[in-house]
């Protein structure tokens, strides 16, 4: 039997308080005219069930008094987001696997990607950062028909490779229910500058992580 590590992206393998966290922000100061901190985006995201960030950001511009359509907060997003040809927010995010990392854990272990992202945005990232290296599969937003929490990702991972050993490493409550729901082992990554990191911990005790990490690069340690 071979084993498998599934990763998450966001906040596992790519840094993306200045990314995605931010493009938050600024869709959301788009539509209301007001700032959300960062803290408010974590206490969301720590109620589960706000993967999705244009949801998220449709959410909470709601909640602060704006309706906004869905499409549209899409399109604004993808502008701050990606620019022009990629050249928006996404250039800000930064990788967290120290060099070597995963081409010592390849060795040992088949690598794979479960993301909440679309393809094309997970690949103009991999192709920044880790173009030599192979996940196989990679199964992003547009793959899947019930995004996290709902398991279908890796069930489609665990159809690809049969017979195998699988762990999941995400960074978010709705990851770790997503393993749970698969009957995959969840490693958990809680970062140290999250401001909300001791609530995290307990939603992933709840959901019996087996490991609770400060980032990626203890995972050897954990496994």
């Amino acid at each position: 039997m071979d084993s498998i590590i599934v990763f998450d992206m966001d906040g596992v393998l790519a840094e993306v308080t200045e990314s995605y966290r931010e493009a938050i922000v600024q869709t959301v100061r788009y539509f209301t005219g007001k700032i959300v901190a960062r803290d408010t985006i974590q206490d969301y995201k720590n109620q589960g069930g706000w993967n999705n960030d244009w949801a998220l950001s449709q959410k909470i511009a709601a909640d602060l008094g704006t309706q906004v359509d869905y499409d549209t907060v899409i399109e604004k997003f993808n502008e701050f987001f990606l620019g022009e040809d990629g050249n928006g927010l996404i250039r800000r995010e930064r990788w967290f696997p120290r060099p070597g990392l995963l081409e010592r854990l390849r060795k040992r272990y088949g690598l794979s990607i479960f993301t909440g992202r679309l393809r094309y945005e997970a690949d103009i990232t991999l192709r920044r950062f880790a173009s030599e290296i192979e996940f196989d599969p990679m199964i992003c937003a547009d793959d899947v028909t019930a995004s996290k929490p709902a398991p279908e990702g890796l069930h489609a991972i665990r159809r690809r490779k049969p017979g195998n050993k699988f762990w999941y490493v995400g960074d978010t409550v709705d990851d770790a229910r997503c393993a749970r729901a698969a009957g995959m082992p969840f490693i958990g990554i809680a970062a140290s500058t999250d401001s909300r990191r001791d609530e995290l911990i307990g939603l992933f005790e709840q959901e019996k992580a087996i490991a609770i990490l400060e980032n990626v690069n203890q995972i050897e340690e954990a496994l």
